[in-house]
């Protein structure tokens, strides 16, 4: 790592080694050629002769082998990340070099690569998710007859239990689980649409055979992972499904911030608790202190994710006629920004939740203290 120049936190501190690979340059190009074999493999099989089987297995057999300093090279001569990339691709794989990328736009790999890392990154998030359901479940039976004071407008109201309190968090997460569910199917391939979305690139390549140009979207899609393709594109898949997967990660850091400044207050109250290491550090002037250094973490993180919606649907509004790259810049930042934010937040939530403490004393003292104001 670097000390001299700026290093992302998310990265640097905070996020699991899985979803930064997801993310990563390698994963990106990598999954680019596999866009590429998939369009060349499906082209050779619906009888395109322009497309050899010698072809497509020299493609398959340099999909890991890439030249990243060639690459950045060319992209600094054409200023086109894609073609730089094709360029790369065909410098290794000279039999396939005139067939790579035929028929296709930029956004026939980008936006693929794209969704393969969202269906991904989604499979993280909900298995992150469910394993803070199970903590909290597993808390919430050990607690269940513990009474406990209820707040309301966080002034004393009636008792509830321990357990019965956190089986709110576990509802909010649930309601989650749903909606991260229901967007894993809204997750559909782009397909090979040509440029427009008119497929008038490959109709030109197979004579205009209608009906082979319609297989080969099917067929892209399925080799890609993709049980569905999207019906209708213009040059990208559209962007209302960045929004509602930036709404529904903001969603999850919502449920997250409340579970984490309820905690806050509970430990201010000296009744529950994050855990707290043997040699943790308070604070530099206070020792003593036991700050909720991670519940803090998770509220600002989540205050962050909850902010990101905004971008896309501005993104998604000004996505003008079939598409305007003005998309770019702010979707290579903030895509890996909300699931690395949802990926770091859900590590802080199973952290906590596998040894929260509960301090049965300081609740029946609390408890005890208003009772008399409850006759």
């Amino acid at each position: 790592m670097s000390h001299d120049i700026y290093q992302e936190p998310l990265v640097s501190r905070y996020t699991s080694r899985e979803m930064q690979e997801l993310f990563s340059e390698r994963f990106k190009f990598t999954t680019w050629r596999r866009c590429w074999v998939a369009l060349a493999e499906a082209q050779h099989e619906l009888g395109l002769k322009l497309v050899t089987r010698e072809m497509v297995d020299e493609l398959k057999a340099h999909v890991e082998e890439i030249d990243f300093d060639m690459a950045a090279q060319k992209e600094k001569e054409i200023r086109h990340d894609v073609m730089a990339h094709v360029y790369t691709y065909g410098r290794q794989c000279p039999k396939a070099e005139a067939i790579i990328h035929l028929g296709a736009t930029s956004q026939f790999v980008v936006c693929h690569t794209d969704l393969i890392i969202q269906k991904k990154a989604l499979q993280l998030v909900k298995k992150a998710l469910i394993n803070v359901i199970a903590n909290l479940a597993i808390f919430c039976r050990k607690y269940n007859d513990m009474a406990t004071l209820g707040f309301t407008h966080y002034q004393p109201a009636q008792p509830t239990t321990v357990g019965k309190r956190n089986t709110l968090y576990i509802q909010d997460l649930l309601m989650d689980l749903d909606y991260i569910e229901h967007l894993e199917h809204q997750v559909k391939a782009r397909g090979a649409k040509g440029t427009v979305g008119t497929q008038a690139t490959f109709l030109e390549l197979f004579d205009n055979d209608h009906a082979k140009v319609r297989e080969l979207d099917r067929l892209v899609a399925a080799k890609l992972g993709f049980a569905e393709v999207f019906e209708v594109t213009g040059q990208t898949y559209p962007r209302k499904l960045d929004m509602k997967t930036a709404e529904t990660l903001a969603g999850l850091g919502a449920s997250a911030h409340k579970f984490a400044v309820d905690l806050r207050l509970l430990s201010n109250l000296k009744v529950q608790e994050e855990p707290f290491a043997k040699k943790q550090v308070g604070s530099s002037a206070m020792a003593y202190k036991r700050n909720p250094m991670r519940s803090e973490r998770m509220t600002g993180l989540a205050r962050k994710l909850m902010g990101l919606p905004a971008n896309f649907a501005a993104t998604a509004a000004n996505q003008w006629f079939e598409r305007t790259l003005d998309d770019s810049a702010i979707r290579r930042m903030d895509m890996a920004q909300a699931f690395l934010l949802a990926d770091a937040i859900l590590r802080l939530y199973i952290n906590i939740t596998k040894d929260m403490v509960v301090y049965p004393k300081q609740i029946e003292r609390y408890l005890r203290a208003e009772l008399p104001f409850m006759a």
